[in-house]
């Protein structure tokens, strides 16, 4: 067997040395490979190498790129296309073919990177933290030249595993440097006893740090110093509250803070703003009403509702004795003329007082509007919202030169507490200003009579010039005709003669503020009444205007109506049926449609306050509720309205069309008159909606007279309107217009309704029910005549 191995080595050895005959060119290798793929003898794919000599397989591919992997667990896609001589395209896709199918592989920024390549930097890493407690990630990622988010991305799942440290604000901290700067905190946290920024606080400890670590120290980040101050105050170590995120106020500041409200408060029965500005709350108001929701905010201080009724009861006092106080002196020195003009308006007496004097001015504004005895009241809504905000602009100029008084000597102008004067005089001041802004905020609308003053009415709104002001608010008083304040000053004092018994008679102490504060509210007044006055007049015509479109409409129906009439006039029974007819049907709703109308309007005029009707032709009236209604109306329109009731409950109605007119005309409107344009207009539009209605008709009972209507419009051009006794005689009546085939058809039905309509009415008492059999029967024939009778007037009307 050795031998035979042996005979074998021998050979192949000769076999290798010799030199062939047949020579193949790197061409014919090439071709003979395309020609071995098309055969599909090599029937997977080949990829060439970059110097063209070598083919290699995608598999082979793949596992040189593993075996680079495995062998230094990062490479790059470049560095792999230098190492297996194969296009960068190629490894590519063979790369991500790689990585695709083992997960503990990743392709970052070109390179292939494996997990145990990150498992040993990671150790790296953290031998590297230990020595110098600090790293940042900034560094490991240009030592790895890979991106700072890469390495946080990769260290985070190993935090607390392979690195023994704490990822905060870029930087790696070992635990134990976490626990010393985590005791610098805490310990500066307790020392801070007053509100403090803690930004400024972390500048303070990054500084520190630095002269510790020195330059081996890393920069600590604000947001690690925050986010270890947030755990130690979650779990109780420092006491306080944080606001905004970074402004802190210490638990012992607080409770110090609002010990000291608390003892003011409690012992004053107010505080000032200022106080607490000192003591660093910067919005005093909100804080007191949420500690003291009873309290009550001041200009300048927040009181106690005790000091109130303590200013209440002494006002209440003076009132009584018919005497006045100076509110100032009984309030703390510290309170200003506002503070005292704003508790005063607090005052249950106070507001009493000026209640009283206001509800007596009101009385005498109201006499002033009625009488015009200073001058006529203008029409135009907008003089009365240019008059409030002269009210104002005058109360403030007042105002002013009070408080200026005021410093010279401590006279409480606006809190003398006159009896039920004293009292609204000493609130002038602050009811004034506090009025005035609604006063500014009003927009009058524009009338025509408005914009057709437009220039004068711009030239004095545009007079603010501080030397002019005085002199255009005198025009524009002269120009608008309203209570002026000298006015309301004079009716004050003749109410109130205990002013003049007190002594005080001069205006600026008093009684200009009160005035100055009153007028805007009595200008408001007059300008709420016109308004409502101008809404009432709105409403009244526009009831008018929709009353007048009704009878116009209904009024020119009933003169069509009767002049159907004339063709009656020779049979006296006929015509008295047909007069009755239409006097209780179309001129009744006519007459009950006017009254209704009338009464609600004489409401509205009386100051009534009466709901607008919707549809006052479905209302029917009996003869004893229209005589009610005549007999509210005023004067000569109840006579008239009298009237007409007497002729709608007569037989004529030329009597009553004439009684109705005269009505009218009282009324204020007008009746339009039938000419031979509207007659037929009216005449047309009547045929054509009896023809429809002629049309769609099913019982043949209603049929006849709608069918006897049209026949009397097409044959004499009459809209008759006929009940049904007086049906038999209107059908005979068309006797000689009608040929005797169509006159036959028209009796036969007439007569068969007649019948139906009898046995219908003895049907009621059979109980054997003979006449039900019979009235059935009727109906039937009806019912057979009907497209007779209905082509009988359709085909004359299409005719």
């Amino acid at each position: 067997m050795d031998d035979e191995l042996l005979e074998l080595q021998r050979q192949f050895e000769f076999a290798q040395q010799a030199k062939s005959s047949i020579r193949l060119s790197d061409r014919n290798v090439v071709e003979l490979v395309q020609k071995l793929q098309e055969l599909h003898i090599i029937d997977f794919e080949l990829l060439h190498t970059v110097s063209g000599k070598e083919y290699i397989t995608p598999e082979q591919l793949r596992h040189e790129i593993m075996a680079e992997i495995k062998k230094q667990g990062r490479v790059s896609l470049i560095d792999l296309a230098d190492i297996t001589s194969v296009d960068l395209y190629h490894v590519e896709k063979q790369a991500q073919h790689v990585v695709s199918s083992d997960s503990g592989l990743m392709l970052i920024q070109g390179e292939i990177i494996s997990q145990t390549y990150w498992d040993s930097v990671a150790e790296e890493i953290n031998e590297r933290l230990q020595e110098c407690s600090q790293l940042a990630l900034a560094e490991l990622a240009a030592q790895l030249q890979i991106s700072s988010e890469l390495v946080a991305s990769v260290l985070e799942p190993r935090l607390g595993t392979t690195v023994k440290g704490r990822l905060e604000g870029g930087q790696l901290y070992t635990p134990a440097y976490v626990a010393r700067v985590c005791a610098m905190v805490r310990g500066a946290a307790r020392g801070i006893t007053v509100p403090t920024n803690l930004s400024a606080l972390w500048s303070t400890l990054q500084k520190l740090l630095q002269e510790m670590d020195g330059a081996t120290g890393v920069a600590v980040e604000g947001s690690f110093f925050q986010s270890l101050f947030n755990g130690v105050v979650k779990e109780g170590e420092v006491l306080g509250s944080l606001r905004a995120g970074t402004h802190w106020t210490p638990s012992v500041f607080a409770i110090a803070q609002r010990e000291c409200i608390d003892s003011f408060f409690s012992q004053n029965s107010f505080i000032s703003y200022d106080a607490l500005h000192k003591l660093g709350i910067s919005q005093p108001v909100q804080f007191l009403q949420s500690r003291y929701p009873e309290g009550t905010p001041l200009v300048t201080a927040f009181v106690h509702p005790s000091m109130i009724e303590m200013l209440d009861a002494a006002t209440e006092d003076a009132i009584e004795r018919s005497s006045w106080i100076d509110s100032l002196s009984v309030l703390p020195a510290s309170f200003g003329s506002q503070d005292a003009s704003k508790i005063l308006s607090l005052c249950s007496s106070v507001q009493s007082a000026l209640k009283d004097v206001y509800d007596r001015m009101e009385k005498e504004v109201e006499s002033f509007r009625l009488s015009g005895s200073s001058g006529i009241m203008p029409s135009d809504d907008s003089h009365l919202g240019k008059e409030a905000k002269i009210g104002h602009e005058t109360g403030r100029f007042t105002e002013s030169s009070e408080t200026s008084s005021e410093s010279g000597h401590k006279n409480a102008t606006e809190k003398g507490s006159k009896k039920k004067k004293g009292k609204s005089g000493g609130n002038a001041k602050s009811g004034a200003s506090e009025s005035g802004a609604d006063e500014q905020e009003y927009i009058p609308p524009k009338s025509k009579k408005s914009q057709r003053r437009g220039k004068d009415t711009s030239s004095q709104l545009s007079d603010s010039k501080p030397g002019a002001k005085k002199e255009g608010v005198k025009m524009q008083e002269e120009n608008l005709k309203v209570p002026s304040e000298e006015w309301v000053i004079r009716k004050i004092m003749m109410l109130n003669p205990d002013f003049e018994e007190q002594g005080i008679d001069d205006p600026q102490t008093i009684l200009r503020p009160l005035a100055n504060y009153m007028r805007p509210m009595l200008i408001n007044y007059l300008k709420e009444k016109r308004k409502a006055l101008f809404t009432e007049n709105a409403k009244m015509k526009r009831l008018l205007d929709n009353l007048q479109k009704k009878l116009d409409e209904s009024f020119l129906n009933m003169q069509l109506y009767e002049k159907a009439l004339d063709l009656f006039e020779d049979d006296q029974a006929t015509s008295v049926i047909l007069h009755r007819h239409l006097l209780r049907t179309t001129a009744a709703a006519i007459v009950d449609t006017l009254f209704l109308n009338l009464d609600m309007h004489n409401k509205l005029k009386n100051g009534i306050e009466a709901e607008e009707l919707q549809n006052s032709e479905s209302i029917s009236l009996s003869s004893t509720e229209r005589t009610a209604l005549a007999k509210s109306f005023p004067g000569p329109l109840s006579k008239k309205a009298l009237v007409v009731i007497e002729a709608l409950e007569g037989k004529q109605v030329d009597k009553f069309m004439t009684a109705f007119r005269e009505l009218m005309e009282e009324s204020g409107l007008h009746l339009k008159k039938l000419d031979k344009k509207l007659e037929r207009t009216l005449l047309h539009s009547y045929r054509k909606d009896l023809t429809s209605q002629v049309s769609a008709e099913t019982d043949p009972v209603s049929l006849l007279p709608k069918v006897v209507s049209l026949l009397y419009v097409q044959i004499h051009n009459k809209a008759l309107q006929a009940p049904g006794r007086a049906i038999s005689v209107a059908v005979s009546r068309l006797k000689d217009k009608l040929d005797d085939s169509a006159y036959k058809i028209l009796t036969d039905y007439q007569t068969a309704t007649v019948t139906l309509l009898a046995l219908m009415s003895a049907a009621t008492g059979d109980e054997e029910g003979c006449s039900s059999d019979r009235t059935l029967s009727k109906k039937e024939l009806l019912e057979d005549l009907m497209p007779a009778l209905k082509g009988l007037v359709l085909g004359t009307s299409q005719a």
